[in-house]
């Protein structure tokens, strides 16, 4: 066997680690900014409002974020249908590693005044736009390089970034607010938005290794490629965009309820030490990484529809066990609560990535789930927090408005699997070279 063949058939492997490895940096880089919005931000940033309105604007930064994924979900998925996976992913890579590190470098508010959140803003919408650009090419890198019939489980490794980072972000965070006296909010929580460019290094030396993927390649040699990926998705494929945005929401809001909103409402509401919600967190992304293996395997198994419609469905019902177990206020009650909620959300995550990649065509597929996952995590995931904190502030006392939320984010995802599953359009596109999308 040559060593050219023997390459190629590592670079499933190598692909789907690739894609592990990259979106758990841009993860983590995405994550450690939600965290610091909910426990240092405020104060730092907007130190001359009311307590509850520089939580709120604190957490509008965060969402400007979401509302610059789209953006990259556009950009980057243009250049990737147009040019390529490989070197789109690198440059999504480099965009996050600068802008992560500049927060990490940034004066605050008593130092420079306005320009301070100004600045932070500035650094939020790189990371947007980056985010935005990274998660359908490592899913699409991942998944395209997989054997034939084991799309779901290699796209699944794009998705483990997620619990990795959590992970790692919330591992990093639980060691710097252990500083005595004012170390953590003069300088330690600088720390891990500064390791990001350590990652930055590592991430970009593990993509440079991973081929481009065949499918894209194939595609250019039959001269198939889109000129206008845009404008080719959203006529050809307007209905399948719209049932995939929906059928998103509860994997991409359902995380930040439980890894943003849910610090902010524990430590403000419940009174619980900020470090013991960080550790019960990063107990949970265990939970969620195991989980999530599983959940690809079982999908594999009994199909993927089937898998999402019953994942939904009992992420509906999770978040009324999750508060009574976390308004116990103790360890194990919180990681059981936040656990339950978290394994229906994730397992969905995990297999909804490659059951959308085989809605669209190879042309216009890196740009048609990046607008569907990008325009959803904007609408959905960016006011999520915010909608926590209103609700939590008119309703003092109470989770119910809470769980009844979370509720509703799962429905709409059940709603959007059951019109993908129903309408004809999902796992059309699974196999390479199939004929261009209609509707």
């Amino acid at each position: 066997m040559s060593a050219s063949s023997t390459t190629a058939q590592g670079q499933p492997v190598r692909a789907a680690t690739a894609a592990f490895a990259g979106t758990t940096i841009e993860w983590y880089d995405f994550f450690i900014y939600g965290t610091a919005s909910a426990m240092v931000f405020p104060q730092l940033f907007f130190p001359n409002s009311d307590p509850s309105v520089g939580l709120l604007a604190s957490f509008a930064t965060f969402a400007v974020g979401f509302f610059a994924r789209p953006f990259g979900g556009f950009l980057f998925g243009h250049l990737g249908d147009r040019f390529g996976r490989k070197q789109t992913l690198i440059a999504t890579l480099l965009l996050m590693g600068f802008a992560t590190t500049a927060v990490g470098l940034l004066p605050t508010y008593s130092q420079i005044g306005i320009w301070a959140p100004i600045l932070l803003v500035i650094c939020r919408i790189l990371q947007g736009i980056s985010v935005g650009g990274e998660w359908g090419g490592a899913v699409l890198m991942a998944g395209e390089h997989a054997p034939k019939g084991k799309r779901t489980w290699y796209a699944s490794f794009a998705q483990l970034g997620s619990p990795a980072a959590v992970l790692l972000s919330m591992g990093t965070f639980a060691i710097v607010t252990r500083m005595s006296g004012d170390g953590f909010a003069t300088w330690g929580w600088r720390i891990p938005f500064l390791l990001s460019f350590v990652l930055l290094i590592i991430g970009f030396m593990i993509r440079r290794g991973v081929n481009e993927s065949p499918e894209f390649t194939e595609a250019s040699k039959q001269k198939k490629l889109s000129h206008f990926p845009i404008v080719d998705a959203f006529r050809g494929a307007t209905k399948p965009i719209i049932f995939t945005l929906l059928a998103f929401t509860i994997g991409t809001a359902g995380f930040y309820f439980t890894n943003t909103f849910l610090i902010a409402y524990s430590t403000r509401t419940l009174g619980l030490e900020r470090s013991l919600i960080l550790e019960c967190l990063a107990m949970v992304a265990v939970v969620q990484f195991l989980g999530q293996l599983a959940a690809a395997k079982i999908a594999e198994k009994i199909g993927d529809s089937k898998f999402l419609l019953a994942a939904s469905a009992l992420a509906m019902l999770a978040p009324y066990p999750m508060f009574m177990l976390v308004e116990l206020k103790t360890q194990f009650s919180i990681v059981a609560g936040v656990s339950i909620a978290t394994l229906c959300a994730s397992g969905f995550y995990a297999v909804i990535a490659g059951y959308a990649s085989k809605v669209f065509p190879v042309e216009v597929r890196y740009t048609s789930i990046s607008a569907a996952y990008q325009l959803g995590a904007a609408i959905f995931g960016g006011f999520t927090p915010m909608i926590g904190v209103v609700l939590s502030n008119n309703y003092p006392g109470s989770w119910l408005p809470l769980a009844i939320f979370y509720s509703i984010l799962a429905g709409f995802s059940f709603l959007g699997v059951f019109l993908l599953s129903y309408s004809g359009f999902a796992a059309k596109y699974g196999q390479p070279n199939a004929a261009p999308v209609s509707g």
